[in-house]
């Protein structure tokens, strides 16, 4: 009788009939599957939480470490855009007057409206606004003239060294004068930039 024949011929309500062989096998494979279930409940399941959280931070680190490495490989194109930044930043500061400079930068305003050849009704600087970084220095004007006046006046403030930008602008014909005369409202604004002692003032 060879071995599978042996394996059908046994029967599974009296394993004590069971030749040696076959005891030995099913006492081992019961063993190996308790063994197995064992080390499953009390060491793997147990495991398993701690084997989830750890896959976790490694994705979560590889994705900085992705992160830094396409940071450090772009470094030297970052370090020449911030040069680039602040060369043109210092170039920008450079327009923006400086405290000791205002007064004649107020005076070369004035001096524009007067060389396009309007009448300057009104020129009043009111008091500075801080802001983060700069100061606002607006300045209420009115000045009375022709249409070729006022825009050569615009261009003008255009082409100061100093930044100065024009709000609130209103023209409206003049009142009892000739009809091709216009009177222009605006606030123009220049800025300084605040140098630490200022901003802790």
């Amino acid at each position: 009788m060879n071995f599978l024949e042996q394996l059908r011929s046994l029967d599974a309500n009296d394993p004590g009939r069971w030749p040696l062989l076959f005891r030995a096998l099913a006492i081992a494979l019961i063993f190996v599957l308790v063994i197995g279930g064992g080390i499953y409940l009390f060491v793997v399941k147990e495991q398993l939480p701690i084997l989830e959280r750890v896959e976790r931070e490694e994705q979560d680190l590889r994705g900085t470490f992705e992160q830094k490495q396409r940071k450090a490989a772009n470094f030297d194109a970052y370090k020449a855009q911030l040069a680039e930044m602040e060369r043109s930043f210092g170039a920008m500061l450079r327009q923006l007057p400086g405290k000791t400079e205002v007064p004649s930068l107020l005076v070369d305003i004035s001096q524009t409206g007067l060389a396009a050849g309007l009448e300057e009704n009104l020129f009043q600087p009111s008091p500075e606004i801080r802001k983060e970084f700069y100061a606002e220095l607006p300045i209420k004007i009115q000045l009375t003239g022709g249409f070729h006046e006022l825009g050569s006046f615009v261009s003008g403030i255009a082409a100061l060294p100093r930044i100065v930008t024009l709000h609130d602008i209103e023209v409206k014909p003049e009142q009892d004068s000739a009809p091709n005369q216009l009177v222009l409202d605006v606030t123009a604004k220049t800025y300084r930039y605040l140098d630490e002692e200022a901003e802790g003032e």
